[in-house]
């Protein structure tokens, strides 16, 4: 067995921070992944921030521990770039064996996401035959109430995670054969829209709710399917309305994290060696933010304030910094298990601390969107929303957020007001530190557009998800 620890790494799907248990949400949606952080060798950390607003940008930065702006995916371009190394491409040459199961086209060999995985699996309706053997596919029959949604044969209402959480479970006990270090990372997708948790976790959240469980099932679906309508009438739910769209977001998290304390609890249980299990999401979820919903157009603490829980990394259980990002984690663990770290832009947690982060959203989807929003109402203001791309550079206290249309400076938690006229010092020095920042480490390791490839099956997935594909 190696010396070395095996690297897990989870990644929720479109889960905000306040809607789990440890960001002191109401429901306690996340109770496995509060058991990981409070363990003595685990850490929850309040302060992390995605890097993206969604699964594409956010991914490659997690897979490459580097910034938007720099890798260029979602920025300009839509699969990571030959000239930049991947993390499984180091961590392979590290002496790791490396693996990846995503049911998310942007995280596939479409976007080149799959580079450096010896194992990679996108989960569709076409793959999943060849990976789930017999006994998983009964077992997710004989449980379909709490793996999936119950007798129906609306396809909405069935999710891989089930399935997926097994196969890599099968992934573990294979590499319990061998003698070499394994990373293993997992895109859960549950909390994606349309929000349709197993049957077992729809009733149980919806119990409270002045409407059955199929009523609010049929309002998330409505808000799905129809979303850009919606945002172009203002987010217009009533209360009832609300309560039943936030109740199935959250049983979809709940969910996810029973999965993710299945799979914690398998590596755990068997002799596989030391391991370093992390727990985060891409990004988080709009419920009507800035006049927004899903995760789009805007960078709000709300799509970018996401969880984080590490399990096994020696050296981060004090950490005091008041942010943390994704590459920055990414980073720390490449340094302790002695893997060439020198392409990635975070820190190492253990040696330093991060009191900014920066976000970044690019120019196309977000003015496609905002194009199809306006479509559904001509009152619609798109002009309220920034242009181009877009970087927002947080502290504890401000946001400052540029655009090509020009700037805004935010004072937390208030994001919908500009307060430059109250704090201009504040602001020119936001100001002064993004174009700094933008002219080193933002600076793209290639110029130009690298196009993805995605198959037609591969743009359905994405279609179902909500994405404008074309």
């Amino acid at each position: 067995m190696s010396s070395l620890p095996n690297v897990v790494w989870v990644t929720m799907e479109s889960t905000r921070a306040d809607h789990t248990s440890m960001g002191g949400h109401d429901r306690d949606t996340t109770p496995n992944l509060r058991r990981i952080a409070n363990r003595s060798d685990g850490a929850a950390f309040d302060g992390c921030f995605s890097h993206g607003v969604w699964t594409l940008t956010s991914s490659a930065s997690i897979l490459t521990g580097t910034y938007p702006s720099h890798h260029g995916v979602g920025m300009g371009s839509e699969a990571v770039p030959d000239a930049l190394p991947t993390v499984p491409e180091l961590l392979r040459d590290a002496g790791y064996r490396t693996a990846c199961l995503s049911p998310n086209s942007h995280l596939s060999s479409a976007t080149a996401l799959d580079r450096g995985f010896d194992r990679f699996a996108w989960v569709s309706k076409s793959t999943l035959p060849d990976l789930v053997d017999v006994r998983t596919a009964l077992r997710y029959l004989r449980n379909l109430r709490s793996n999936g949604g119950g007798l129906t044969l609306d396809a909405r209402k069935h999710n891989f995670g089930f399935m997926m959480n097994e196969v890599a479970k099968q992934w573990v006990d294979e590499f319990a054969d061998e003698d070499d270090p394994f990373f293993l990372y997992l895109h859960h997708g549950g909390p994606h829209r349309p929000y349709s948790p197993p049957k077992q976790y729809r009733e149980a959240f919806t119990e409270d709710l002045p409407m059955s469980a199929d009523e609010a099932q049929a309002i998330a679906f409505d808000h799905h399917e129809n979303l850009f309508e919606h945002v172009a009438d203002g987010c217009e739910f009533d209360d009832a309305e609300w309560a039943a769209i936030k109740a199935l977001y959250d049983a979809e998290i709940a969910h996810t994290d029973e999965l993710v304390g299945d799979l914690f609890d398998f590596v755990r249980s068997h002799d596989v060696g030391d391991t370093v299990f992390v727990v985060t999401a891409d990004h988080g979820e709009l419920f009507g933010e800035q006049g927004m919903l899903a995760h789009q157009v805007v960078v709000d603490d709300a799509v970018t304030h996401v969880p984080l829980v590490v399990h096994g990394l020696d050296g981060v259980e004090d950490y005091d910094g008041e942010m943390v990002q994704h590459a920055d984690v990414m980073r720390t663990v490449l340094e302790s298990v002695g893997a060439d770290a020198d392409s990635l832009q975070g820190i190492d947690l253990r040696e330093e601390t991060r009191d900014r982060s920066i976000v970044q959203r690019g120019a196309e989807r977000p003015a496609n969107n905002l194009e199809r929003i306006a479509g559904n109402n001509p009152a619609f203001d798109a002009s309220a929303y920034r242009t181009g791309h877009v970087h927002a550079l947080r502290s504890p206290e401000f946001k400052y957020v540029r655009g090509d249309d020009g700037s805004a400076l935010y004072a937390l938690p208030d994001e919908e007001r500009d307060a430059t006229d109250e704090h201009l010092d504040v602001a020119a020095d936001m100001d002064a530190e993004l174009s700094e920042w933008l002219e080193t480490d933002g600076q793209p390791i290639e110029s130009g557009r690298t196009e993805g490839e995605f198959t037609d099956e591969m743009k359905d997935q994405l279609s179902d998800l909500g994405y404008l594909v074309e």
